[in-house]
């Protein structure tokens, strides 16, 4: 089994499925589905307190920043734990979602001060979207191949080299052009990433119940239900993005 998604890839299944002792108690779609809507209340309840602080003046801007990277970061060395070590998703999940939500809460005030009802409406474009490909999954118009994972695979990675340039370069002035601005060609980058992004949600939806049926631990429900937060974070990051590019026109 092969997934997208860089914390639900072969060799950290094993890696669970080997470490753990059988105690007759597997992962489920319905257990996955707890843990996924409790991390995403996590994340809700994380975000207010960041947001509710720059909305009001309380967080200056610079302090938002501090938020920003050291929400990042957090959630960034946490996701890198699971990912070799995914029998500690049931102790580090929640933890990660706290990082994210912090993180959330300062970038999408910072958006909502430069575009009003920006967020909201990123919002409903990631439930609306989520909604839609798993539907599209669900009907089976679009099979979950092994070559369907491997080119969203591939592009992933030119992706992450991108965003990964654009961090480096940061730090010395430098940008990458066109990508980042409100032309046509920053808009269809941005595009052409929710692609990307709303397909991984197909694999990760295939994943997790090629997953339940497999007998896997049910410690496995935090690590299906991490790796999805991890998508449904990128997804709302990137919609935010492509708004603020298309609020710029």
């Amino acid at each position: 089994m092969r997934s997208s998604n860089p914390y639900l890839r072969e060799a950290a299944l094993r890696k669970a499925s080997q470490s753990e002792a059988r105690t007759g108690e597997f992962m489920t779609i319905n257990g996955t589905l707890n843990k996924i809507s409790l991390l995403l209340l996590v994340v809700a309840g994380c975000a207010t307190i960041t947001w509710n602080q720059v909305m009001s003046g309380s967080l200056a801007s610079a302090n938002a920043g501090a938020w920003m990277i050291g929400g990042s970061l957090g959630a960034l060395a946490l996701s890198l734990v699971i990912s070799f070590r995914p029998n500690l998703a049931p102790v580090l999940a929640i933890p990660f979602a706290v990082c994210e939500g912090l993180l959330l809460g300062a970038v999408s005030a910072m958006y909502q001060s430069l575009y009003s009802g920006i967020v909201l409406n990123a919002i409903l474009l990631t439930i609306g979207v989520s909604l839609a490909m798993f539907l599209l999954w669900r009907s089976g118009l679009v099979p979950i191949t092994d070559k369907f994972r491997s080119v969203l695979v591939s592009c992933m990675g030119a992706i992450f080299l991108v965003y990964l340039a654009t961090f480096v370069l940061g730090f010395f002035g430098v940008s990458i052009p066109f990508i980042h601005s409100n032309g046509i060609i920053g808009i269809a980058f941005s595009g052409l990433v929710l692609v990307v992004v709303s397909l991984m949600l197909m694999v990760d939806f295939d994943m997790i119940q090629k997953l339940s049926q497999s007998s896997v631990p049910k410690s496995m429900e935090w690590y299906g239900a991490f790796a999805l937060l991890v998508t449904l974070v990128w997804l709302y990051l990137e919609l935010l993005r492509l708004l603020s590019k298309l609020n710029r026109n």
